[in-house]
């Protein structure tokens, strides 16, 4: 079985400097699992690594989308399990790193997609999720997904929003067979407070980086406002403050706020994965990357 590292945690707590690392130390390379960096020019709001944050190692599925592009989660486990075989092929580590847990959860329960089967489990995730966060919470992940799917269905409709987000999912039909890959699944996390401190200050960052220039560069270049990524956190918001919806104050607030309500649904769908798979939660505040490296230097 191929050998694969997983970096996962909520947005904001240091996931892509882990991986990078990880990765400088054990050969590896690194596949984003993040549904904005595959877009091209979705860069600040996205918090995209750099050319030269990468740190010379090669970095996967990152910048292979147009904005008005459609990419589905069965194209992100077609593509990644592709890459994994060709890194592993070359004898180095496949690492992947990222927050959308719809990507993850397809990947390591070795979806075949194309099946007509049910995933009945996956529908009594969906509703436990709806029941703790909300019809609309689910929706916003639904319209980020698949927007031509969520706009035909009423947010509190809750079979229509399962079935919606089953077919985004899964493209209609999928079977579940055994996970193909030895792994090692690794949480990052932190001190409630001082992540959301770290998100409030990191999306202080993005609007002084440009963040609002950068909407108005993809919008003047083609990019639709209702487009897959323009959908994120962080775009929408932007798009709404140029429609002339809220001042910047306002604007910088909403970011925060909504990222932090994102860190939150993170750390609950990390939890969920928890009882299905096992995960080693490390405390970034605590010598994290020595921890982490004795155990796949262990684990290898």
């Amino acid at each position: 079985m191929e050998k694969v590292v997983f970096i996962l945690g909520p947005t904001g707590v240091g996931k892509s400097d882990m991986a990078i690392s990880l990765a400088k130390e054990f050969n590896g390379e690194i596949i984003s699992a993040d549904s904005v960096q595959i877009f091209k020019g979705f860069n600040i709001g996205s918090a995209k690594v750099t050319e030269k944050e990468m740190k010379n190692v090669p970095h996967h599925l990152i910048d292979i989308c147009n904005a008005n592009d459609y990419f589905t989660v069965s194209d992100f486990v077609n593509k990644t399990r592709e890459k994994i075989s060709d890194i592993a092929a070359r004898e180095k580590l496949p690492i992947i790193v990222g927050g959308t847990g719809l990507y993850i959860t397809a990947l390591l329960d070795g979806y075949n997609f194309g099946g007509t089967e049910k995933h009945e489990l996956f529908r009594e995730n969906v509703r436990k999720e709806i029941e703790e966060m909300g019809h609309l919470s689910v929706w916003n992940k639904l319209n980020l997904l698949a927007p031509n799917i969520a706009e035909k269905i009423e947010p509190n409709n809750t079979n229509r929003l399962i079935r919606g987000l089953e077919i985004a999912t899964f493209g209609g039909g999928q079977e579940k067979q055994a996970t193909e890959y030895d792994y090692l699944i690794f949480s990052l996390n932190l001190e409630r407070q001082m992540l959301y401190s770290r998100i409030n200050s990191r999306v202080d960052t993005m609007l002084e980086k440009g963040l609002i220039q950068e909407v108005q560069s993809l919008l003047k270049s083609g990019a639709e406002k209702n487009c897959q990524p323009m959908k994120a956190i962080g775009y929408k918001e932007v798009v709404e403050f140029l429609d002339g919806n809220m001042d910047k104050e306002t604007l910088a607030q909403l970011i925060k706020q909504h990222s932090r309500n994102y860190a939150k649904r993170q750390l609950t769908y990390l939890r969920g994965l928890g009882r299905e798979h096992k995960i080693t939660s490390i405390d970034v505040s605590n010598n994290a990357f020595t921890i982490i490296k004795e155990k796949v230097k262990e684990w290898l």
